[in-house]
């Protein structure tokens, strides 16, 4: 029987961690998975903003998405990866396992501050 060393105890301790991670992302995107294969529709106060999320028709299938997502009535444009995860444009490189996950991110990182749409221009700060 091999003898157990730190580094096999440790890189052990990382699959068990690798595979708990996965196992918690199937969790939560078979939870967040509505009556069509697509994310469940959501409706919820979060951290003092409403986020709001449903599957959209139109121009959003364009993007491979099919779903819409809303922080205090203003659209956040949010995509589906290929491997399942979703991004948003606030939150754009750090992918998460739903668009419930995307709206709370954004939220996050907004730090209060409003959204503004795509497209629309930045106000500039008063001096």
């Amino acid at each position: 029987m091999p003898e157990l060393t730190r580094r096999r105890a440790l890189g052990a301790a990382a699959a068990l961690a690798a595979a708990a991670g996965t196992q918690t992302v199937a969790v939560a995107r078979a939870a967040d998975t509505g009556h069509h294969g697509g994310p469940e529709a959501f409706d919820e106060v979060y951290r003092g903003r409403r986020i709001t999320g449903r599957a959209a028709g139109g121009h959003h299938h364009e993007h491979g998405a099919g779903y819409a997502v809303f922080i205090d009535g203003v659209e956040l444009h949010v995509m589906q990866n290929a491997d399942g995860s979703w991004i948003s444009v606030v939150s754009h490189y750090d992918p998460v396992p739903t668009p419930r996950a995307a709206a709370r991110a954004a939220v996050v990182e907004l730090q209060g501050a409003p959204l503004v749409p795509l497209g629309m221009p930045m106000p500039m700060p008063q001096q």
